[in-house]
């Protein structure tokens, strides 16, 4: 009997649940060409794909950002309308996969409700996940509990985060869909991606990160992110570590590796200082504080309330004595970025040799286990490193477009370029406008990682060769549209007078055509002559949004780096 009244008290809370997410939750729809990091001037192939969503308050529909990601046309659809309804993304927030989606149709509003936040739900706590996952049309309920609280990496850009573990099924279709807690019909999460080779296992965005990025939305400005102190810490686990520190028994903490160069912190703390506490929470040898009782998670998570612009006050043990800094919070800008977005990748081509930024979306080009297969030179770089001076890049020379100017380098791509004819390169609108600006005989690119080896090309030679280069692989541009003009002859496509025109299908120009001349070098969104072939999932972590068909973009793995060694 007591069984009975169990299964009965569940159908009705599921229920009400299902009733409640039959006019909040919603299908999303989106078209979207990924961007080529190897061949910059061109997009990948057209795809379609579907995720989750739902109604938060101010007409609004929250989602993941991996389900609209590089999106050139968003539509949605809500339970028992056959109609589709054009979408908008209002905001993005790549380092928390989360997004904001605005549909300008008065109609589809009406009969719909939004969907109220809870709290951060406990271990075993009952939920439901609420979506539109593979395997049918409509909308479907997934019961579980709540496994574990944590920070962990978030696959759509390798940042580490606040998730919950739920061991209620979450497929491809489910990402941006709520998860319920079914006793108070709250929101305790956001679907957004599971383990593969594992059962049972999903993560969910806890109601701490989407309070911080719709709080960022609302305040009348971009979207910065979320904040970090600006420097990596080692653990202090090692009872000889503590020692060696100056700290007493009973006293705990982490210890200051690297502090970044450009920001106010480097003014107020020091490599080998030892954070003890911040704001008052004391922190544990392996960089955790208590959180909730007896559960602990990452000192990070004292951040979440905080934004750009706000100060945290640290505990430090500095030459034996304690003493306390306040730190402002400004926005940290890594050497390599996590994430390209609002624009196509930037390259720059000269005698051939083709030059990009280092990126993270750059190195997953090499697969799932990029960390494992791209060359360990670059893959280093992007671990733990800061800018050393403003907007710096780390450039790459990617490959080499063969050409009777440049014979004998092809064996010289992927290396990262340090000096042009021994000017150190900041980043690659200097090295373009270096190139453009010298007028000897030869240019020298010195690479690094290769003993410091050169690419030494005649000028004059190079720049006649580049019109004929960028004609032989249907490149409409020889550099891409935010980097300055590098003074280089653009080849006509069509004869006649008048400036030559290429097709255009990205997401910002679909159905118009552009122009490029001298004086501006733009980089068309389609190449006819290349067709890419579709990339995989991570074997770890992947985001869920169901794609049609089955293909996937690569998406990031996080960046593993010293054992206790984590940035902050």
């Amino acid at each position: 009997i007591k069984s009975r009244m169990s299964v009965r008290r569940f159908s009705t809370v599921a229920r009400s649940l299902y009733d409640r997410a039959l006019h909040s939750v919603v299908k999303i729809f989106s078209v979207a060409a990924s961007p080529n990091h190897v061949m910059p001037w061109t997009t990948k192939y057209q795809r379609e794909s579907s995720g989750s969503g739902f109604l938060i308050e101010g007409q609004q529909i929250l989602t993941n950002a991996h389900v609209v990601a590089d999106s050139s046309m968003v539509m949605v659809r809500k339970h028992g309308c056959p109609t589709r309804f054009m979408a908008s993304v209002s905001h993005m927030g790549n380092d928390c996969d989360l997004a904001v989606l605005h549909v300008h149709d008065a109609s589809f509003w009406e009969g719909m409700q939004p969907l109220p936040l809870g709290d951060t739900p406990y271990l075993q706590d009952k939920v439901l996940v609420a979506g539109y996952p593979t395997g049918g049309d409509t909308i479907s309920l997934s019961a579980g509990v709540v496994s574990r609280i944590e920070y962990q990496h978030y696959s759509h850009d390798g940042s580490l985060q606040l998730a919950g573990q739920i061991d209620a099924a979450i497929n491809p279709g489910n990402s941006g869909g709520p998860v319920l807690a079914q006793d108070t019909c709250r929101v305790v999460g956001v679907a957004f991606q599971s383990l593969q080779n594992a059962d049972n296992i999903g993560y969910i965005i806890p109601p701490p990160v989407v309070q911080h990025f719709l709080a960022e939305t609302q305040r009348g400005r971009e979207y910065s992110g979320f904040c970090k102190l600006g420097f990596i810490c080692q653990s202090m686990e090692n009872p000889q570590l503590r020692a060696h520190a100056g700290l007493r028994p009973g006293q705990t903490g982490i210890v200051v590796r690297k502090v970044h160069p450009l920001l106010q912190v480097a003014s107020l703390v020091r490599p080998g200082d030892v954070i003890l506490a911040m704001d008052g929470v004391p922190i544990a040898n392996d960089g955790s504080i208590a959180f909730r009782g007896t559960e602990r998670v990452n000192m990070l998570f004292l951040l979440l309330a905080k934004f750009h612009g706000d100060t945290v006050d640290l505990t430090v043990l500095r030459d034996g004595a304690e003493q306390t800094v306040t730190v402002p919070l400004e926005r940290v800008t890594p050497l390599v970025p996590p994430f390209v977005s609002h624009h196509a990748p930037s390259y720059f081509v000269f005698g051939g040799l083709v030059f990009v930024p280092l990126t993270l979306p750059y190195l997953r080009e090499w697969g799932t286990e990029w960390f494992n297969t791209a060359p360990r030179w670059l893959c280093t770089r992007a671990q733990g490193t800061f800018q050393t001076m403003p907007d710096e890049q780390v450039v790459v020379l990617s490959q080499i477009l063969l050409h009777e100017v440049n014979y004998g380098y092809d064996g010289l791509s992927q290396r990262v370029v340090t000096h042009f004819n021994d000017v150190r390169v900041v980043n690659l609108p200097h090295l373009a406008a270096l190139v453009a600006a010298c007028t000897d005989t030869f240019g020298r690119f010195r690479l690094a990682d290769s003993d410091d080896m050169e690419v030494v090309l005649d000028l004059g030679a190079a720049r006649r060769a580049t019109p004929e280069i960028l004609q032989t692989h249907r490149i409409a541009a020889a550099a891409s549209r935010d980097l300055a003009d590098p003074l280089i002859p653009v080849p006509r496509t069509q004869a006649g007078p008048g400036p030559a025109t290429v097709p255009s299908t990205s997401s910002e120009h679909t159905g118009t055509t552009m122009s490029f001349s001298s004086s501006a070098l733009h980089a068309p969104a389609w190449s006819p002559s290349i067709v890419t072939e579709p990339r995989t999932f991570p074997r770890a972590c992947r985001p869920h949004s169901n794609l049609l068909p089955t293909h996937a973009a690569c998406l990031p793995a996080p960046v593993k780096s010293a054992a206790g060694l984590f940035s902050v």
